[in-house]
This record gives structure tokens, sequence and C-alpha cells, in this order.
């Protein structure tokens, strides 16, 4: 049985247990590979995660993997609780978050099967709780590379090294879901030169960032959407195949880019909120402190 084994520190701050998380989408519903392996199940103040998490070692690393959908794709995008799956990493003492995703292709040149690195985001969900901040307390984060750009590359690079066709640079439009796109909605994300379309990654980055976690996502391009005059219009049933058959890929990937990720970080991820906080901590009332000490701690102590 998964037990509940987050320990805290001083200051909020809760011991290190992983120093990578791998949130994994459609299709990755667990990495292989991984040994000393444990279940937990992590409390955090804004609710359940998704799931069990388990934490492991894969290439010398310390790792925490998360399916984001839950384990049966069982939550719906809109139903997933991105705020308890980033405060559970972050309570691991996680500070590089690598999500893979399936996507559905605008662009004729990006192919299914192809991965993308994803470097930009657009916004178009609705009904997303996405931000820690509120109830006493401001902050306003950096958002224009919402990406951390030293993880991606070690991603595009770790692609390249296992043969595995990946763009390097690339948008992607977050929508609500869970429906597909309509042919209309599908041709002005075209006109707005979008390259892949998803309905979970933004959130996460947005999460991420005020968390002061490094984000990176790896896209698995699994169809081309409904736009495209060859192919037939996505279904559920073509997705589940496509990522099927590059589980392997994303497998092979994910463990080349854990070895070859330097220790320690030198950008500005970790910083984030040192120049974003609006509000005097001095103000903020003590349960907002509490509910935030795993991210604000160290600001506020």
């Amino acid at each position: 049985m998964a037990a509940n084994l987050v320990k805290k520190s001083k200051g909020g701050k809760s011991a290190t247990q992983a120093e990578i998380g791998i949130i994994g989408g459609s299709g990755l519903y667990s990495m292989s590979g991984l040994s000393n392996t444990r279940e937990i199940r992590v409390k955090t103040p804004f609710g359940e995660p998704s799931g069990a998490i388990v934490l492991g070692t894969l290439e010398g690393k310390r790792l925490a993997f998360l399916a984001r959908h839950g384990r049966g794709h069982r939550i719906l995008p809109s139903e997933i609780n991105y705020r308890a799956n980033v405060y559970a990493m972050k309570l691991l003492g996680v500070e590089r978050v690598i999500s893979v995703s399936a996507v559905g292709s605008l662009k004729e040149d990006l192919r299914p099967g192809e991965f993308l690195v994803v470097d930009q985001f657009f916004d178009r969900t609705k009904n997303r709780a996405s931000t820690f901040f509120g109830n006493g307390i401001v902050a306003h984060l950096a958002f224009a590379n919402p990406t951390c750009g030293q993880l991606s590359g070690v991603l595009a690079d770790a692609c390249v090294h296992e043969a595995v066709m990946v763009h390097r640079r690339g948008t992607y439009v977050c929508i609500e879901g869970p429906q597909f796109s309509t042919l209309a909605e599908a041709e002005v994300h075209r006109q707005l030169r979008f390259d892949v379309i998803g309905m979970t990654n933004v959130t996460e980055a947005k999460l991420a960032r005020e968390a002061e976690i490094c984000y990176a996502t790896i896209s698995m391009i699994t169809d081309y959407d409904c736009w495209h005059p060859e192919h037939e219009s996505v279904t559920a049933t073509q997705i589940i195949a496509t990522l099927n058959q590059n589980a392997e890929n994303a497998q092979k990937v994910l463990r080349t880019a854990v070895r070859e990720l330097a220790a320690g970080r030198s950008c500005k991820c970790g910083s984030a909120l040192q120049h974003a906080l609006v509000t005097d901590l001095k103000i903020v009332p003590k349960a907002t402190k509490k509910r935030l000490a795993a991210i604000i701690g160290k600001y506020s102590s």
C-alpha cells in the first residue's frame, strides 16, 4: 500500500526524495528501468494528486513519476488537480519536471510519430486553477519563456541520440477539451501558426514556474487533428495506437535525458519568485503562508 512519506524540514521545505519529476500523459502510465522503487501518496494543501507517485532510481538519479490522468486514464484534462500534482513534486524536493504528452499536429511537416520539444504556449483553457497565489498574497511572474531552455535542450539532444525525429521549437495551443477541435477551430489555429494542440501542458508550466521548478515537455505527435484532407479526423483509438508504437522511444529518450542532466541548476527557474512577490509577506495571512510554505518559505523566513 502506498504511504504518505513526505518529511518536512525547517522553513516549510521538505527533505529531498527526488531530484527529477516525470509527469506522463496519454500512453505513458509508468516508467521502465526504475530501481529501488516505492509508491507514496503525497498530501498537499491543494488536495490529492492524480494518484500515487512512484519513487525510484534511474541512471543513478532519484526520480518521481506521476501519471497525469491517473492509472487507467480516468481523469479528464479539466479534472486534473494540477496544483496538487506540481505541489507534490515540490514537497518531494523535485527541481526539474519533464512532461510527456500526446498532441495533434497543425502543420504538414510535423508528422505523427515525431517528437516536438515545445518552447511556447498559447492558453485557450477556460475552467482551470492555474496559480498557487491568492487568498491574501499576489505574485506576478515573468512567463515570456514558459519552458526551461536548458532542460529543453537536454530533451532534444536525447531525442537525437536515440535517433528519434525531433523538432526543437514550437508553440503548443492548449484547449480545454475533452472534445477535439472543430474544423473551424483547427483552421484558425493553423492561421495563427500554432504548431501542435493539446489539453494539459500550459497549466503545468504556469504552476511549475510559480513553484520555481524547471519545466520542459516532450510532445508526442499522434495525429493531424482534423484539418488534413488526406487523413481521417482524429479519434481516441488512433491516438492510443500511435502512442503505443512510440512508447518505447519515449522511454529511451527519458533515460538518456536523465543520464545527461547535470547536477545542480544554472538557469533562472529556481529564483522565479525573487522579484515577483508583490504583497509584503508581513501582512500575508498565516494560513496562506502555511499553505504555500514549500514555495515561499525561503522568502518569508
